[in-house]
């Protein structure tokens, strides 16, 4: 085992130091035990009276690691053989003095452990053999990324069925269960995570359940055991026995709850329910504690008689432990009235919360936060991602600034695989764009959540005495892409030949961001709902007057009038009286920006929905003849759904991604098998259909998808496929069909496997021979496309990549080509390469607001082999292409960021020039 070493002298010295301490401890605890024997008994005491006493005595411990933890020389996950490594020159956010401390120098680490931070000399070097010296250069080194929520190895990936054990659908509350018991070594998802830089997870049991159980903290490496034990940081003694051995220290045990949407949905409860289910379990937990303390109160004062044996439950001992305040207790929580149930909670039962976790509405209730027992829990979020149910409604990106104004410590989480824990980063990227000062940004990530976690002691800084956990980055941390030129856990390095990218020496500083004060009084004002999204136009107010775009140094401007470019140039030259008239324009200083092509949205239903898991707010999905027979009224199984019918406007997603530059968007009928419908392109601002501009193009291409549902099979998806290309029906469905046939429109084709988008090559070419036409094929999704880039740039097949950063989500993704730092190609330049045109898409609504930072992002890992102007058209240009939404009439909108240009993390869209619409939109 690399976690137990054997004891040794030193270690027995140590621990008779600790029970010493826990004597005198007891002195003060008087009013719970008494540690002075009572009055004599005739009673003989019972065989067990030492391990009892030792017992009672150990309830007194509190958790957390013993005084002399950093006397320590050598880690308990040391692995023997591993060289003393010298990492040179390094830039060093510490994570001391709240994560404000950066120093210049050299980190030394050996045994598994930080043996110094500092500048060392070749005499001070000499005691170290085979050392090995890492000149980074003056990059940038942090301690490694802790993810404060994540299912890693209890929900896998690849997903396959016989392996999703991240929820129990037994019973509301169980303590008892543990997500060790489902950690799956083989797990896809950890080389990538340790890609991104993350060297600690804390493995959660699922949500389905009010208390779903005991979590633990892991260390992401692989370890020689190959078991799930060997990964395991500190955990409880209590793994291997099922009640504590005394004699140790007591370390931090972990606990999942859950309220609100989930434990309802699954057990078909009310929030009464689930709240008497956790006050159930709790009074259970907290009688049972009762009853241990009375016991020891007696046998510490030698009154053994008819004292029997200590009470102990296996079932409940988790729990108690929590009323003793030895537990972190993490919960998924989003909205007021959850919240302030777990705070009642906490202080009918006495234990503190260590996190929130979703916590959507917390921003909005700090004060609440503050009564909850032992204080205000911290807040593990996301940066974005929300609107997704109801309880996810008022989320804010504004969430993690207003917290830290009110004293809240802010986690950001990834709930692996809800979001790619590789890019965990990325949510501390995205929170201090929004007002997150860069400090507790990168806190949020390290030091704070290890702290949270109870692992401060260990990890999430760099200093001495503390785990080897250290990432080499490429750029400042907070970069938009920042990416691992070398990550080391427990002293051992994880990267083997590493590619890493050259980036902008702009990026080696941490991000000048927006000032978004503003913004962020509008969402607590307005309850979450902030009146700014609201659709509003400048044309009602001023028909006739022109909007300026003030760019740097007044040397250029762009002079627009009812949402069309009338001037661009010199100042002088637009300011003229020619251009002008008597008019006094209205002037947006850019402070060095730009003026950019708007970005289009594609992937999602977005347009087709408000809130996904609230079937009233969504269009629905459509009948697939493949799983059973369509009604007569709508033309049986050869009708076909346009999804122009099923739009609608001013959804908050579609107004966030027209506020962030995403000024239209493509989206085809909602469906979860094969047959999906006609797709359409609208504007994101417009504020209803029959607006002025609403529709781009009412009808794009024709969707479907051919992918591993089990039933109906593939090939039989192909077979149908093949018979309404080559033998169309009479009815609706055929005529569209005939029109793909004859290159009219494009045939876009769902498919992730090399395997099936082979197939979709094959039936093309076959087609193409009998009808003697040219399909224009696109497939979508294309996680593994990568792998035929030149037979599909050679048949003329294009791409849209969605998402554009790869995950083996099912086993039909499972062969992605990562890139930087793992391969030096991503899917996306790899097809780009081949002469393949790609477009890039989103899986769900709310990311849609985050086009302008995919792109970017895509630009930045192609690491120089994609322009910026490439990159634009990932998501404008080559999606209108590649969907079938290009339009002769149809004149794109522009968008003016200040700051910076649209690709760039410190810019911020100001404006929207519309001419299509006829007005222009300041934000």
């Amino acid at each position: 085992m690399e976690k137990h070493m054997p004891s040794s002298p030193t270690m027995t010295s140590n621990r008779k130091r600790w029970h010493a301490m826990i004597a005198l401890a007891c002195l003060s605890l008087v009013p719970l035990y008494s540690c002075i024997s009572g009055p004599t008994s005739n009673h003989h005491p019972p065989v067990h009276a030492t391990a009892t006493i030792a017992r009672c005595q150990s309830l007194l411990q509190p958790a957390g690691p013993p005084p002399d933890f950093h006397d320590r020389t050598e880690s308990d996950r040391f692995v023997p053989g591993t060289k003393p490594t010298l990492i040179k020159n390094a830039r060093i956010w510490t994570g001391l003095h709240n994560g404000s401390q950066v120093v210049d120098g050299d980190i030394l680490i050996d045994k598994g452990i930080i043996k110094g931070v500092g500048h060392y000399s070749a005499l001070e070097l000499e005691a170290y053999n085979s050392l090995e010296v890492v000149d980074v250069h003056g990059a940038w080194v942090t301690s490694g990324i802790i993810d404060i929520h994540s299912h890693l190895g209890d929900g896998p990936s690849p997903e396959l069925e016989g392996a999703v054990d991240d929820n129990s659908l037994k019973g509301t509350a169980q303590p008892w269960l543990r997500s060790l018991d489902g950690l799956n070594t083989h797990d896809d998802s950890y080389e990538l995570s340790i890609a991104g830089g993350v060297t600690t997870a804390l493995v959660l049991p699922g949500s389905a359940n009010a208390i779903g159980g005991q979590a633990f903290p892991i260390k992401l490496r692989h370890t020689e055991e190959r078991s799930p034990s060997s990964m395991l940081l500190e955990p409880p003694f209590t793994i291997n026995s099922s009640f504590p051995d005394p004699s140790l220290p007591t370390r931090w045990r972990h606990m999942k709850h859950a309220c609100g949407e989930n434990p309802s949905r699954v057990y078909g409860h009310t929030r009464m329910d689930t709240t008497w289910a956790f006050r159930q379990a709790y009074n259970t937990a907290f009688q049972l504690k009762k009853k241990q303390d009375d016991y020891c109160a007696k046998a510490l004062s030698s009154e053994w008689h008819g004292l029997g044996e200590f009470p102990e439950d296996l079932q409940w001992e988790a729990l108690v432990d929590v009323v003793r305040g030895r537990v972190k207790v993490n919960v998924h929580c989003y909205e007021a009235v959850d919240l302030d149930d777990m705070v009642r909670l906490t202080n009918e039962f006495q234990f503190p919360i260590a996190a929130f976790h979703h916590a959507h509405e917390t921003y909005l209730v700090p004060e609440l936060l503050k009564k909850a027992y032992g204080g205000a829990p911290a807040v593990a979020l996301f940066a974005t991602n929300g609107r997704y149910k109801r309880e996810a409604w008022r989320q804010s990106e504004f969430a993690p600034k207003i917290h830290a104004s009110n004293g809240i410590t802010v986690l950001m989480k990834s709930d692996h695989p809800v979001l790619n824990s590789r890019y965990l980063l990325y949510e501390a990227q995205q929170a201090h764009y929004f007002g997150l000062p860069d400090n507790l940004a990168l806190a949020s990530v390290t030091s704070n959540s290890a702290e949270i976690m109870g692992m401060g002691h260990r990890i999430g800084y760099v200093r001495k005495g503390w785990d080897a956990d250290l990432v080499i980055w490429d750029s400042h941390p907070l970069a938009l892409g920042a990416t691992p030129a070398q990550v080391f856990i427990d002293g051992i390095a994880q990267l083997e030949s590493p590619y890493v990218a050259k980036k902008p020496e702009a990026f080696q500083s941490a991000p000048k961001v927006p000032n978004f004060d503003k913004e962020a009084k509008e969402a607590v004002k307005y309850d979450g709902l902030p009146h700014s999204l609201q659709r509003r136009s400048l044309q009602d107010w001023w028909r006739a007057v022109q909007r300026v775009m003030d760019i740097a140094d007044r040397t250029g401007v762009v002079i627009a009038r009812e949402g069309r470019v009338v001037c661009s140039g010199l100042h002088a030259d637009c300011f003229s009286p020619g251009v002008l008239g008597a008019e006094d324009p209205l002037v947006i200083d850019l402070e060095g920006g730009s003026i950019s092509p708007s970005l289009v949205s594609f992937g999602a239903p977005l347009g087709l929905e408000e809130i996904a898991a609230e079937s009233s707010t969504r269009d629905g999905v459509v009948l697939d003849p493949l799983q059973k027979a369509v009604p007569a009224i709508i033309g049986g199984d050869s009708a076909i759904i346009r999804a122009v019918d099923g739009l609608q406007y001013s959804t908050r997603d579609a107004l966030l991604a027209y506020r962030s530059g995403v000024t239209a968007a493509i989206t085809a009928p909602s469906a979860y098998l094969f047959y999906s419908g006609i797709g359409t392109y609208f504007s994101t601002g417009a504020e209803n259909k029959l607006q002025t501009g609403a529709i781009l193009k009412e009808v794009t291409g024709l969707h479907l998808a051919v992918r591993h549902f089990g039933v109906p099979s593939v090939s039989t998806q192909i077979a149908a496929l093949r018979r309404l290309l080559l033998r169309p029906d009479d009815g609706a469905s055929g005529q569209w069909f005939k029109k793909v046939v004859q290159g009219v429109i494009p045939l876009v084709v769902e498919a992730h496997s090399a395997d099936v988008i082979a197939t979709l090559v094959l039936l093309k070419k076959e087609v193409e021979i009998e009808k003697r036409t040219s399909i224009k094929l696109t497939i979508t999704g294309a996680t593994e496309a990568h792998i035929l880039a030149e037979e599909l740039g050679e048949a003329g097949v294009g791409v849209v990549v969605s998402p554009s950063r790869p995950f083996p989500t099912l086993w039909e993704d499972r062969r992605i080509l990562p890139g930087p730092p793992l391969t030096e190609h991503t899917g996306i330049s790899k097809l780009l390469a081949h002469n393949v045109t790609v477009g890039i898409g989103i899986l769900e609504n709310w990311s849609a607001r985050n086009t302008r930072l995919d792109v970017a992002w895509a630009s930045l890992e192609a690491d120089g082999k994609i322009s910026k102007e490439e990159a634009i058209g990932l998501a404008s240009v080559n999606l209108e292409k590649l969907l079938g939404a290009e339009s002769k009439s149809h004149e794109t909108d522009l968008v003016a960021t200040r700051g910076g240009d649209i690709l760039e993390l410190e810019a911020k869209v100001v404006s929207v020039l519309s001419p299509a619409r006829g007005l222009v939109d300041i934000f």
